[in-house]
Order: C-alpha cells, then sequence, then structure tokens
C-alpha cells in the first residue's frame, strides 16, 4: 500500500501543496547558488559535486562515485578522467581488487572545493543573517529534514 493511499484526501492535498512550494524554493536556492560560484572555477556542476563527495566521504571507487552521482561509470570515468588531467583528483590501485582503482582528492582539489563552498556559505551566511531570529530557527531545524529527503530512496 503506497503512503499517498494511506493518507486522508486532505493530507495528500496539503502534502502536494507543501512538495510543490519546496521543490520550487529548493530548486530557485540551488541555482542561486550555483550562480554564485566563482567566475574563474571552470569546473562544471557534476565535477564538483564529484569533489565534494570525495571531501566529505574520503576516497572511493569510480563504481561507487558512479552510484553516489546516480550517473552510468562510463560518464563517471570522463569526469573522472579530466579531473585527473586538471590535478584535482588522483587514481590509485584499489588495495584488494585488482580490477578496480580508488579514487582520493589531491590538495588542489581540496583547496577547489573549500573555495567553492566559502563563496557560496558568505552568500547564504549574508542573507541568513537579514533573516528574523524565528526564521534562522526554522530553517535550523528544517535542514536535517531537507538532508534526509535528499539521501531517501
Amino acid at each position: 500500500m503506497s503512503y499517498a493511499k494511506d493518507m486522508s484526501s486532505g493530507s495528500t492535498r496539503a502534502s502536494a501543496g507543501l512538495a510543490g512550494e519546496l521543490r520550487l524554493g529548493v530548486m530557485r536556492l540551488r541555482r542561486r547558488l550555483i550562480a554564485e560560484r566563482d567566475p574563474r572555477n571552470d569546473l562544471s556542476i557534476g565535477a564538483m559535486a564529484v569533489m565534494g563527495g570525495l571531501f566529505r566521504e574520503g576516497e572511493m571507487t569510480l563504481g561507487a562515485l558512479a552510484a553516489r552521482e546516480r550517473v552510468q561509470p562510463p560518464s563517471m570515468t570522463r569526469t573522472v578522467n579530466c579531473l585527473v588531467t586538471d590535478g584535482y583528483v588522483e587514481r590509485t590501485p584499489h588495495p584488494t581488487d585488482g580490477r578496480q582503482v580508488v579514487v582520493r582528492l589531491t590538495e588542489q582539489g581540496r583547496a577547489a572545493v573549500l573555495a567553492d563552498r566559502a563563496r557560496r556559505d558568505e552568500w547564504l551566511a549574508v542573507r541568513l543573517a537579514a533573516l528574523s531570529a524565528d526564521d534562522r530557527e526554522a530553517l535550523r531545524r528544517a535542514a536535517p529534514i531537507l538532508q534526509r529527503l535528499a539521501q531517501s530512496d
């Protein structure tokens, strides 16, 4: 039985309305945060996402990176090849499986991730500071919920 079938029709409509509002707000905020990237950073959003994942989670195989980013392995291989060429990541042999490689950030990659985050966090912090204390508290409570939604299948 689906979740939607368990809900009353009024609750379903309210959830649908909330879903639309959240989707629009999250998408607009995402676009704005992308626009706040350093204009000298010519890396794609996908490449930055790969580097961000490596920064947060540590080294990973190409397959794990592809699964994490929800792309096909050949696409991830192309992205990683570009990042290797530019010096942002490096490949090393897998410690137990000779058929695989492990990808990890280089110091240059780590610096790029930190600089990108700092610039966008600064932009967002200025906007958050302009909100009321109640609005900031509501967002503080909502942040982990949004994280859970983003990670659910």
